[in-house]
């Protein structure tokens, strides 16, 4: 291997789950007769971008496809799916800095991302950009709000992060889709309430639907003490309660909710318990069933369409 730094050239390979650049190949004390040697004994094998090999020359991993793009269009970091929990067959997403232009590469898919440097964990291999900015990254490219929603109440959840430092994320980011919005989700999920659930339930559910007005957060004596209904709509005997719970709800927590909801059925009330899907995802199909709901407590009224497709009315 002639002055060829054996040790760091398997230190490399090892750290990049055994690709290696003809660049690196050079810093090691490679020369091309070495490079060409290694080829020719199958030591080392091309891969689709140029200047990047691998130890073998079998099919390449997931993780070793994106090795192979990362150093290829380096310095870049895996970007969006690619940075969390990808499927096999997933396409390599890569961020690049704005300020640079990189050729189209098979299999991956390149975006350019203003300030990308104090973004990126270059020490992880495959380099990756942080989880809050990644996340933040996702939302801004969600579909709807229910989506946006999956996503950071599955951030938080997850312990890999909190919402305080996503929103200390959402404030240095200066383009996002739903900014006031999601500031005021992830209020709810710091402080554990459900008031953006609570909105949306009044202005896409009720108000859209032309339901009956509920009472809002009426207070009545409970086995805990004071309690507080969400929705309660008291000529009908009916309760809705909006639960924005994010995760695993705490055995305690469970308890208090069938406690309140055994509490409504033994005093006459039904109580309905209605999460982000039904609020935020099918609206229309919420409030069709609660004004079937209503109708047989007495309501003698019906759900208005909200727009073209509802299937309320």
């Amino acid at each position: 291997m002639g002055d060829i730094d054996v040790e760091e050239l398997r230190r490399l390979q090892i750290e990049q789950d055994g690709l290696i650049t003809r660049a690196q190949l050079w810093s090691v004390g490679a020369r091309k007769c070495d490079l060409d040697r290694m080829l020719r004994r199958r030591e080392l094998a091309p891969t689709a971008h140029r200047g990047v090999f691998v130890n073998h020359t079998g099919p390449l991993s997931w993780r070793q496809r994106a090795w192979a793009a990362v150093l290829y269009a380096a310095p870049a970091a895996l970007y969006l799916e690619s940075a969390d929990e990808p499927a096999p067959d997933d396409p390599i997403h890569l961020a690049i800095d704005a300020t640079r232009r990189v050729g189209a590469i098979e299999g991956v898919r390149l975006h350019r991302v203003r300030e990308l440097d104090p973004m990126v964990q270059w020490h992880l291999g495959p380099p990756r950009v942080r989880f809050e900015e990644n996340t933040l990254a996702l939302v801004h490219r969600a579909e709807s709000d229910l989506e946006a929603i999956r996503l950071l109440t599955s951030a938080v959840g997850s312990r890999r992060t909190t919402a305080a430092r996503l929103r200390q994320a959402l404030v240095g980011t200066s383009r996002i889709a739903r900014r006031p919005f999601l500031l005021a989700l992830l209020d709810d999920l710091e402080a554990g309430t459900c008031s953006v659930l609570e909105h949306g339930y009044l202005t896409r559910v009720e108000r859209a639907h032309a339901l009956p007005e509920g009472r809002r957060q009426k207070p009545r004596a409970g086995v805990h003490g004071t309690e507080y209904r969400d929705v309660e709509y008291e000529e009908f005997g009916q309760v809705v309660e909006l639960d924005g719970c994010t995760g695993h709800a705490a055995w305690e927590a469970q308890g208090r909710d069938a406690d309140r909801d055994l509490d409504d059925h033994a005093d006459g009330r039904d109580a309905v318990r209605l999460r982000w899907a039904q609020v935020y995802g099918t609206p229309c199909r919420t409030a069709e069933r609660l004004g079937r709901i209503l109708a047989r407590r007495g309501w003698t009224g019906r759900p208005r369409s909200c727009g073209p497709g509802c299937e309320a009315a």
